[in-house]
């Protein structure tokens, strides 16, 4: 599943997602910026954050309104 992943993950580089992610708890945790790298994304105060494909429980792209 990570290689497929990998692969749809490449296509989005530069477009804005939103990643909800498992928390090193019990709970969750969303991340929302632009793809910088199949693993990584820079948030709208320009952090660059890295994450795996094992933390991801669910993503979209994110359109912008027209």
């Amino acid at each position: 599943m990570s290689q497929d992943l990998a692969s749809q993950f490449q296509a989005l580089i530069g477009k804005r997602v939103t990643i909800r992610l498992h928390d090193e708890g019990s709970g969750f945790r969303d991340i929302v910026g632009f793809l910088e790298s199949p693993t990584s994304l820079r948030n709208r105060h320009g952090q660059l954050i890295e994450f795996s494909y094992s933390e991801i429980f669910i993503w979209r792209e994110v359109i912008a309104k027209a």
